[in-house]
């Protein structure tokens, strides 16, 4: 190979005329022969070689001003010859000077980068691009500067529209996608929330959710919330959770599908107040926890706490104001409850579809109540979780029934899970759902009973009762309902007749 020390600026004024006139015969000719260039100027010398010699004969001994011009094509001289495809051929046009018309000054400061383009490449790949040069309102300007764009991102924006290559990682692909988003390029987004769905756990769910909110990405969302109700204790405890936004942090907590006790949500919540009163550089203060949770605070479903949880938390933290302690505290402990500003609605934090049977075929007036609870026994073919019962309401018109619902497993005694609540009917021979605080988890084989103890005027009951309820869904399995008396008083409750007409559950 030539030295370029070597080379004067004659012969590579001389050589450049030579291999530029071989070269075009040896282009018509290629298709049909192998043979290389050979003649005294350019012998055994290939398209390829001779660009590869004139990028390396450049340097001082060839630097006049016209030359230099001329050398800067020079190196990139028949390079379509060198490249089979479209791809190839734009993908060499990528962020090269070569043939640009407009450049891009990108970033801040220091971090700024001067990005050669193309506008026609652009245009056709973003209608942005495309009304920024040809609109009504088309610039004139070949330097553009985009300083709320990372160098980073918009490279790798530009080249996908000149390859379809998609570049992207963990360190990028936030900025890659806000810049995707700012110039209308689809196909990019869809590529970083794929790669963002790939990478979605539990401890930066709440992260991508903050983003995927922020970039209006509802299909990223939903694959968060649905990370966050699976894993909702781990995804509290992740160092992103206090960093979301106050309406990132409603929009969890109206969830009726998180998997976590409501005692340690609240714990969470106030963390993230704690963790906000710094952001807005306010004391930590009770007042001002108070203040930062604003629209969340009424959100938290105090009533599905324990008495326990509630004392030993809400009712100490002074976020609540006395008043709404004491009526919490009525909630828990007397009938008929109080009203309290809070939802008691039970998270369910089961996947799936909700199922239901009812085992009485025919419905009847005037069932009363003195007291005593009405009960059934019942077992299961399969393991489900029931979250509650279907019961009858007044014959009198609209009325408020106080009621106390339980599971207990028959042969330990034990109660497995209960709720002391109410629920309102319209006086119709409908069935009103009464749910448990929590999922509660059901043995195939195992015997329990089925407990309701309601107070409120007559109501309607349950006839031509059934022994035995199967419920089958397509494509899945059976699950079979037997029902059996249950001794002692049951306030005339029976397999053949009564209340618990429903049992509410998922499989």
């Amino acid at each position: 190979m030539l030295e370029s020390s070597k080379i004067p600026t004659s012969y590579c004024r001389l050589r450049m005329s030579e291999c530029t006139s071989k070269t075009q015969g040896y282009t018509m000719a290629k298709a049909g022969s192998n043979s290389t260039l050979e003649d005294e100027g350019c012998t055994n010398l290939s398209i390829i070689a001779v660009q590869k010699n004139i990028e390396e004969e450049t340097d001082a001994s060839c630097a006049s001003p016209t030359l230099a011009q001329d050398l800067n094509r020079e190196p990139v001289y028949n390079w379509q010859a060198t490249k089979r495809s479209l791809k190839e051929r734009f993908t060499f046009l990528f962020n090269n000077e070569l043939l640009s018309d407009v450049k891009f000054v990108v970033g801040k400061g220091r971090q700024a980068q001067r990005i050669p383009s193309h506008k026609f490449v652009l245009a056709t790949g973003s209608a942005v691009f495309d009304a920024m040069f040809n609109g009504g309102m088309a610039t004139m300007s070949t330097e553009i500067e985009l300083p709320d764009v990372e160098p980073a991102a918009f490279l790798a924006l530009l080249r996908f529209l000149y390859s379809d290559e998609v570049q992207i990682g963990p360190e990028t692909v936030m900025t890659t996608l806000y810049t995707a988003k700012k110039y209308a390029v689809p196909a990019l987004e869809s590529h970083c929330v794929d790669f963002l769905t790939k990478h979605l756990r539990a401890d930066n769910a709440f992260l991508l959710l903050t983003q995927a909110r922020l970039f209006d990405e509802p299909q990223l969302a939903s694959l968060c919330f649905d990370t966050i109700d699976k894993s909702t204790v781990d995804a509290i405890n992740a160092e992103g959770f206090t960093d979301i936004d106050i309406d990132t942090l409603c929009a969890v907590l109206q969830r009726d599908t998180l998997s976590i006790r409501e005692s340690r949500l609240f714990g969470a919540a106030v963390r993230w107040a704690e963790a906000e009163c710094q952001r807005q550089q306010l004391p930590v203060s009770t007042e001002n926890k108070m203040k930062v949770l604003g629209k969340a605070l009424p959100l938290i479903r105090f009533p599905l706490m324990t008495v326990e949880e509630f004392a030993a938390g809400p009712a100490q933290s002074g976020i609540l104001s006395d008043r709404e302690v004491v009526n919490l505290f009525l909630h828990f402990t007397v009938n008929p409850k109080p009203h309290v500003d809070y939802i008691d609605r039970p998270r369910c934090c089961l996947r799936g579809r909700e199922c239901s049977i009812t085992r009485f075929q025919q419905v009847e007036s005037r069932w009363g109540y003195s007291g005593t609870s009405d009960r059934v026994r019942f077992t299961v073919s399969r393991r489900i979780t029931v979250v509650g019962f279907g019961l009858y309401g007044s014959i009198h018109g609209p009325t408020d029934y106080q009621v106390n619902i339980q599971i207990v497993e028959y042969e330990k005694n034990e109660t497995v899970g209960q709720n002391d609540t109410g629920f309102s009917c319209d006086g119709t021979a409908n069935v009103f759902r009464v749910m448990f605080k929590e999922p509660i988890e059901i043995l195939p084989n195992v015997c329990y009973t089925a407990c309701a103890t309601l107070k409120g005027p007559d109501s309607h009951y349950g006839t031509k009762g059934l022994k035995k309820v199967i419920y089958e869904l397509p494509n899945a399995s059976k699950t079979c309902f037997y029902f059996f008396s249950s001794p002692g008083n049951n306030n005339g409750t029976s397999v053949e007749d009564g209340q618990i007409p429903e049992i509410i559950f998922y499989t």
